[in-house]
């Protein structure tokens, strides 16, 4: 992700960045709360690796309480080429000995990368709790076990996104150096489209 180096700096060839905060916690199973890994970004139509673009956690990004109440927090910052993308979703991991569950929070959220700069897409409050129905799970099957004890075969996600830039901006200010003097712009993600992520969890 970007601004790993605290020496790095937002310049007028520097990449667009993106920057969100996520929330995952589990409502469901409170004693396996997921933490996150892995944002997942692609291009349209993605067939290659090279179109799958996988930002993975480092430390400045974690908030991690580990508890149900505040769940497990994460600063999220993505440079991204121009060009159309699509904010796939969110895997995470639950792993309370002897138990390690996967877990993918659906996002399928359109993003348009042009001009450069620095941008506020919004806070993800992700939230496992129990499924109802045919609604898409949490997480995989397999294994069975660890799926079932986490809760992720057996919940699923309601996910919101929202303009939390007030508290966020602080937040990021604070842990990246990069940011001074730098202006966010903000460019909030649509709401969670659940039909969508149903229909492609069918697919899929």
């Amino acid at each position: 992700m970007a601004f790993q180096d605290d020496a790095e700096r937002v310049t007028e060839k520097s990449k667009p960045v993106f920057l969100l905060t996520a929330t995952i916690k589990n409502t469901y199973r409170t004693s396996h709360q997921p933490k996150l890994l892995v944002v997942h970004v692609e291009k349209p139509g993605a067939k290659e690796a090279a179109d799958r673009l996988n930002f993975t956690m480092d430390e400045k990004a974690r908030n991690e309480t580990g508890s149900a109440e505040a769940g497990n927090s994460y600063l999220l910052r993505l440079a991204l080429d121009p060009g159309p993308y699509e904010i796939r979703g969110l895997t995470s991991l639950a792993s309370s000995f002897p138990i390690n569950a996967m877990f993918f929070a659906p996002m399928h959220s359109h993003l348009e990368v042009s001009g450069n700069g620095v941008f506020y897409l919004g806070h993800i409050a992700a939230t496992v709790r129990e499924r109802q129905g045919n609604e898409f799970k949490a997480g995989p099957s397999i294994p069975l076990i660890d799926q079932a004890v986490a809760g992720a075969s057996g919940g699923t996600f309601d996910i919101a996104i929202t303009d939390r830039l007030e508290v966020d901006e602080p937040a990021f200010r604070a842990k990246f150096p990069a940011l001074a003097g730098v202006p966010i712009k903000k460019a909030i993600l649509p709401a969670f489209d659940r039909a969508k992520a149903q229909q492609w969890w069918e697919l899929h």
